[in-house]
């Protein structure tokens, strides 16, 4: 199925209209706002200080009612959470239109902060229903199509919001928000029924207890949690960059509203576009490779907006076409490029992390996962207000304060791929697939999708490990020898990855103990850990006998074993073939890799029958490279 027909599916397009609508309404009420307060204010300080309170005053019901919405979409129906939300919307854009009429500002930010409510309440229905409609190798194309459209919805919202606020036209502000809201109910209608995953829970109202308890669910996963923190982190960094960007464009590019709306548009755009490319990037798969090429564009072109040479102040505000003429134009193209990219890059950061969320949640609370999510996204955003705020008091500009947000990107992103290894690895994996091997799996769904267990496969080659960790959609633990982590490079990755080095007995025996002793912690963690039980990378491409410690590892906590089979990898440059690997310099190839995956074998398994149920894989003979198997067959990377 092609990314775009998803849309065309009852499963999944009311869904997507739902949340298109949404998101329209959201920036169609708040970017007219915005704007309006943006040049309305006397100073820069002065419209600083409103545009960075109406996004804290948007996001602080995330943090106060996430909890209680996280319990509802687990313990009810979710088409029917999602129909009494839009209907809401529906009369708190009616006090909105009022607040516009009137032009009372506490009533619109009321309206800001009730628009705040109903996205925490529609959040965790929105992000746990995916799962629940789509297939697991759906899920990367729907929250990239999820996306896309958010940041659609945002461009057509900050056009249209920009074309009314310039206008002053409110009655047609008005009309366009409930309409838009009205809209949005009559299309969640046609959501199709997705059944409550724990209606017996029992519901508490009190934000903080239960701030507590979602910490709890999503710290018993490490990845989980951590990934949450990057998302948040994501948010954070969005937050203060959409914030200054009014304050951006009239102060140092001296635009007016409407070049305002023309860079919201390019973001917004690009990240839509990123979206795509992040779809097609990772060929349908949770490819996590992607985020760290995220964080790193994040932080360039963020950071290139500080060192762009601005126009001299003048008596009054250019639109685009002055803009982009003159002595103005490097400066005008050159913000647009870095918006775009930060836009990009933003896409690739954040959709391969939602759908980690989704995939490796509990599904009985992964509506309380998201609603976890909302509430530590809410925080930092609440957080890039307050510290975006103070930076102004104490006399930074706005250029000043994205600089600084670009360079905190990069520490913060450096600490988040150390916390989770997964996110180093697969980017090699990435890299490698997509420039050096062309890889193909069968039986991947054998490899248990939570749970501990051990793999055992056959030993070609030194990058065994990167067609493993491509075939297995967890994290794997290898134990290795002990003479691979002196390699700088290679030690570093994969004592980052956790990997358990070990040596004979005769060689090193507390290394030896130790490695075990380790294995049987990663178990008794719910890991996946890969053994090569023949002890050696085969020389001459047949495979070796298994030793028996596979057996002493199984008989200290017994889990299910799992045999694979890696073929096409015996005459690389990486295998022994012909003597040494590695020798001399790679020829340039588009090598065919195969890994099958057999079902799983129960912890009594001899080390006899683990090697012929790999021998078995690899067909008659046992050769280790001879045959790439039928790629029509297989799953492509």
């Amino acid at each position: 199925m092609s990314m775009f027909n998803l849309l065309a599916r009852k499963r999944f397009g009311p869904f997507f209209g739902v949340q298109f609508l949404g998101a329209l309404n959201d920036n169609l009420f708040k970017n007219t706002m915005v704007i309006l307060f943006a040049f309305r204010a006397a100073n820069e300080a002065e419209s600083g200080m409103l545009t960075n309170l109406a996004a804290g005053l948007f996001i602080l019901p995330f943090f106060l009612f996430s909890g209680v919405a996280g319990q509802i979409a687990d313990k009810f129906e979710k088409s029917r959470i999602m129909r009494i939300i839009k209907a809401a919307e529906i009369g708190i854009m009616i006090v909105g239109s009022i607040g516009f009429f009137t032009g009372i500002n506490p009533l619109l930010f009321l309206t800001l902060f009730m628009m705040g409510v109903h996205s925490a309440f529609f959040g965790p229905a929105k992000y746990s229903i995916l799962p629940q409609h789509l297939k697991e190798n759906e899920l990367m194309t729907g929250n990239a199509l999820v996306e896309m459209g958010t940041f659609l919805a945002i461009l057509i919202g900050t056009l249209a919001g920009g074309l009314l606020a310039g206008k002053r036209d409110i009655p047609a502000i008005s009309g366009s928000i409930v309409g838009v809201a009205f809209l949005g109910y009559l299309v969640s209608l046609k959501i199709p029924p997705a059944p409550a995953m724990a209606p017996e829970l029992k519901l508490s109202w009190n934000p903080f207890s239960q701030t507590a308890a979602l910490t709890r669910i999503i710290r018993k996963k490490e990845a989980l949690f951590n990934s949450i923190l990057g998302i948040s982190w994501f948010w954070y960094f969005g937050a203060t960059l959409l914030a200054q960007l009014p304050n951006f464009t009239k102060h140092m590019l001296q635009g007016n509203e409407a070049v305002v709306t023309l860079l919201l548009a390019i973001f917004s755009l690009s990240v839509g576009i990123g979206s795509v490319l992040c779809a097609k990037l990772s060929r349908g798969e949770i490819e996590l490779g992607l985020v760290p090429m995220g964080a790193l564009g994040l932080t360039v072109f963020c950071a290139d907006l500080a060192f762009i040479h601005y126009p001299p102040a003048l008596p009054g505000l250019l639109g685009v076409s002055a803009l982009l003429h003159g002595l103005y134009l490097s400066a005008g193209l050159r913000v647009m490029i870095d918006l775009a990219m930060v836009g990009i890059s933003g896409s690739l950061f954040i959709v391969p992390l939602y759908a980690l969320i989704q995939h490796r949640a509990d599904e009985d609370s992964r509506s309380r996962v998201i609603a976890a999510n909302n509430i530590f996204n809410a925080l930092f955003m609440v957080a890039s207000a307050v510290i975006t705020m103070l930076l102004f008091k104490i006399g930074f500009n706005t250029v000043e304060i994205l600089f600084f947000t670009a360079i905190l990107n990069l520490a913060v992103s450096a600490y988040i791929f150390l916390l989770i290894p997964e996110f180093a690895m697969r980017l090699v994996v990435w890299m490698l697939a997509s420039t050096t091997y062309r890889l193909r799996y069968s039986g991947r769904g054998s490899v248990p999708h939570e749970g501990a267990a051990v793999i055992v496969c056959n030993h070609v080659s030194f990058i065994d490990w990167f067609v493993i960790t491509a075939a297995c959609r967890r994290p794997v633990h290898f134990v290795m020898d002990n003479s691979m982590f002196k390699n700088p490079l290679l030690g570093w990755l994969f004592r980052l990855s956790k990997a358990i080095p070990i040596a004979p007995a005769k060689e090193d025996p507390a290394v030896k103990e130790k490695a075990f002793d380790l294995i049987s912690a990663r178990l008794k963690d719910g890991g996946l850990v890969c053994i090569f039980p023949e002890g050696k990378i085969t020389y001459d491409g047949a495979l070796n006998p298994f030793r028996p410690g596979v057996e002493r590892i199984l008989a200290r906590d017994p889990v299910p074993v799992v045999p694979m089979a890696i073929d096409g990898l015996w005459g690389s440059f990486f295998s022994r073939k012909g003597g040494k690997a590695m020798h001399g310099l790679p020829k340039p190839s588009r090598r065919t890799v195969s890994i099958t995956v057999g079902e799983p074998m129960p912890a009594a398994t001899t080390a006899e029958t683990m090697e012929a149920a790999v021998r078995a894989l690899l067909g008659s003979g046992g050769a280790a490279g001879a045959k790439t198997g039928d790629p029509s067959e297989q799953s492509p990377a």
